[in-house]
């Protein structure tokens, strides 16, 4: 038997995360307006058999690179969960000796991707290889 689960995706001041099909299902899109911030909730269906990656941002407060490289991934929205990690977070203390200074840095689904900046073709590649494997 075969359903549909949804992952929203919510566009909050310019910035997206996704919330994983397994956390949320929904039937259609929605738009709520909250405390004079807008909030654009989207949904992209997926099979039963389909399972959303998790990329994760290893960040920090005030990191313009950071900032960047969201702005970069936001045309994948809906493709991935964005998991942010702040490294500067007292229970984050490994990450901030790993990798303070080379913020952003990504993992797809719990293994290191790149660092700095985003490799748009690599991520193309292994979020296409991906969704492909899922497929099959």
């Amino acid at each position: 038997m075969l359903f549909l689960a949804f992952a929203l995706t919510l566009q909050i001041n310019s910035m997206a995360v996704c919330v994983s099909p397994q956390k949320l299902a929904v039937l259609a899109p929605l738009v709520y307006q909250c405390a004079n911030k807008y909030i654009l909730v989207s949904c992209t269906a997926f099979s039963s058999h389909t399972k959303v990656p998790t990329l994760t941002l290893f960040t920090k407060d005030n990191c313009p690179l950071c900032d960047d490289a969201k702005g970069v991934l936001q045309k994948y929205t809906g493709r991935f969960a964005l998991e942010e990690v702040y490294i500067t977070e007292p229970e984050n203390r490994e990450y901030l000796a790993r990798y303070r200074y080379d913020i952003p840095v990504f993992h797809f689904n719990g293994k290191f991707l790149m660092k700095h900046r985003v490799d748009e073709e690599l991520f193309q590649r292994v979020l296409a290889e991906y969704e492909q494997n899922s497929i099959d």
